[in-house]
């Protein structure tokens, strides 16, 4: 039935501009209106699957889909940084990731880059070269040792092009490329259900590690294209067990006005505001985003954060 729809559609607005060339022609007069831009921007174009095996074997290695969304991660497992006492996972604030989006005769890519200070430059240089945007550079965490700087980027094209850019890109840093290590078997797994209870989320289990992804209630884009959750525009919350402790990092993603009501729930709470920047340029509505360090209790962790979700539109997507 959709298709029998687009058709109609079709033929009545070719009709339409047939009529004005008409008109045109017999009056003498020229419309101010571009027919072929009347014609593009009123058909609806049919969506296809995009197919992601040419952007897999660019990084040989295998991405996550989620609708329209692909996403490849790149974990920093050869970094070994430190926060006071816990050693930094990658899957806690480590791993850069690129996400790649159909739009039309096109791709969009757009990720966050997990870089040493002496990688930045070279990193930058070729994003730049390569025709991408560098929409911010920040920190995530304050104290790690060795110093760790967040590059996010965006950029549009053909996918398998971008996908060897950002490979290029990759090879400026010493960045873990090709197919990841297996994993090692987890011996123990911590028990996180009175953290998930608190929080009202389930999380991932991930080894030692409790991620969450907790969507805002509206609706993000830029330059009129939706950017959903899967591309860095949800609540991220991880967890990482030391012991009877555990150690938690992440950013909210926040309108204006929930800023400072986030930033007083965590401090009240004993959590640490370690950044509040923007991650994009362009976006609307316009967000901010407010990262956090604590370690402490897990459940104490959890009623903290539970805290700050409370003052977003985020809790109530439950």
């Amino acid at each position: 039935m959709k298709p029998f729809v687009v058709l109609i559609s079709s033929l009545l607005i070719i009709g339409t501009v047939c009529a004005w060339q008409q008109e045109s022609t017999r009056t003498g007069r020229t419309s101010n209106r571009d027919y072929h831009d009347v014609l593009l921007s009123n058909v609806p174009l049919p969506q296809h699957n995009q197919d992601w095996k040419s952007v897999e074997e660019v990084f040989d290695r295998k991405g996550t889909v989620q609708g329209d969304v692909f996403k490849v991660t790149f974990p920093r497992s050869e970094l070994k940084v430190k926060m006071g006492k816990v050693t930094i996972s990658p899957g806690l604030a480590l791993t850069s990731w690129i996400a790649f989006k159909s739009m039309g005769n096109e791709t969009m890519a757009m990720g966050d880059l997990v870089l040493l200070d002496s990688e930045i430059a070279p990193a930058m240089k070729k994003l730049i070269e390569n025709g991408f945007d560098v929409s911010a550079l920040h920190n995530h965490i304050i104290g790690e040792s060795p110093n760790v700087m967040y590059m996010h980027f965006e950029g549009r094209g053909e996918a398998a092009r971008l996908a060897g850019a950002m490979k290029s890109v990759l090879q400026q840093t010493k960045t873990p490329i090709g197919p990841p290590p297996t994993k090692a078997k987890q011996t123990t797994t911590p028990d996180w259900g009175n953290a998930e209870s608190i929080l009202g989320q389930t999380g991932k289990r991930n080894g030692k590690l409790l991620q969450f992804s907790i969507p805002r209630a509206e609706t993000i884009s830029e330059d009129d294209m939706e950017i959903p959750p899967f591309m860095g525009m949800a609540t991220g919350i991880n967890m990482q067990m030391e012991g009877k402790k555990a150690a938690t990092t992440g950013d909210f993603v926040l309108l204006a006005d929930e800023v400072n009501p986030v930033i007083r729930a965590l401090t009240e709470n004993g959590l640490a505001v370690t950044a509040v920047h923007n991650h994009m340029l362009n976006e609307m509505p316009r967000l901010f985003f407010v990262h956090f360090w604590g370690y402490d209790d897990p459940e104490k962790i959890a009623r903290g954060l539970r805290a700050a979700l409370d003052r977003t539109t985020s809790a109530q997507k439950k």
